[in-house]
């Protein structure tokens, strides 16, 4: 990062849970398209999470206009993501402003899913496609974004999964999981003529204690109401070093590159893609009075 659908949980029929050979297919639709791979240094602390949704959103209005398809890689080292849904529960802004309170960057995104905590540990990956037919290909949109996240895993395991996981966090019908346990989550954000697919995924670090964190939430935020919201139980999530003995995020995000070039040929990681810092901090703002 250089100076709306509101759910992951998809219509229609509900998907079981698809093993990796399963979900691996190539993406002809977007095989001939010269994706722009760009990776966002690590942000500083302290700054706006807000700012990495906002760049997106600045991108996805340009990739609509004509700008080649990018593929955005990022992380922050401590911030709190809440969902459109979480926003509307009773003592929401409470919640938020005591995670805010211990220097925690706190912001609702644009895109579906709910509350998803981040950590240096945790790679949050997005492919901004064109649509100038307005065509909702959602389901095969997830699969393919699942698809990549399980390949970029095979240096370590054959073994993801895809399909819901009761308890986790941020539960979709897309949900990446080895051995029971969800470690990515996929949501989307579309705009009128391009589209973003998101996920995040815990790379390194304990994924019950993430769980607690948005367990805690909840319980905040909800303020005795027993739905609408995610019920996140222990024993549910875990990073890819838990699970799979993954070293790194630096070693899972450059298998993560391999992946994307193996899928997009025409791939470019060269060019560095700029966004104007006061185009992205006046989308931040829109996006902070609309959705905060």
């Amino acid at each position: 990062m250089s100076t709306s659908s509101e759910s992951d949980q998809l219509p229609e029929q509900k998907k079981g849970d698809l093993n990796w050979t399963d979900i691996k297919k190539p993406a002809d639709k977007h095989s001939s398209l010269r994706l722009q791979i760009w990776e966002t240094p690590l942000m500083r602390r302290g700054s706006s999470v807000l700012d990495a949704f906002a760049w997106e959103e600045v991108m996805c209005r340009r990739v609509g206009a004509g700008h080649p398809p990018v593929a955005h890689i990022w992380r922050h080292p401590d911030a709190f993501v809440a969902g459109l849904r979480d926003r509307r529960l009773p003592r929401a802004v409470e919640a938020m402003e005591r995670i805010r309170s211990k220097g925690i960057a706190v912001c609702v995104r644009p895109s579906g899913g709910a509350a998803v905590p981040l950590n240096p540990g945790v790679v949050n990956v997005s492919l901004i496609l064109p649509n100038p037919e307005h065509a909702m290909n959602i389901h095969d949109d997830f699969r393919e974004m699942a698809s990549i996240i399980a390949e970029s895993l095979t240096p370590w395991s054959a073994q993801a999964k895809t399909g819901e996981v009761q308890g986790a966090f941020c539960p979709g019908d897309y949900d990446v999981s080895v051995g029971g346990l969800k470690f990515c989550g996929i949501a989307q954000r579309r705009q009128a003529k391009a589209y973003i697919i998101t996920a995040f995924i815990i790379v390194e670090g304990q994924g019950d204690k993430l769980a607690a964190d948005v367990r805690r939430f909840y319980e905040e935020a909800s303020d005795g109401l027993t739905e609408g919201y995610p019920e996140v139980k222990p024993g549910t999530m875990a990073s890819l070093q838990e699970v799979a003995d993954v070293p790194s995020t630096a070693s899972y995000t450059a298998s993560l590159v391999r992946t994307l070039r193996k899928r997009y040929p025409y791939a470019e990681t060269e060019r560095v893609l700029t966004v104007g810092s006061d185009e992205v901090r006046l989308t931040a703002e829109q996006m902070k009075l609309r959705y905060d």
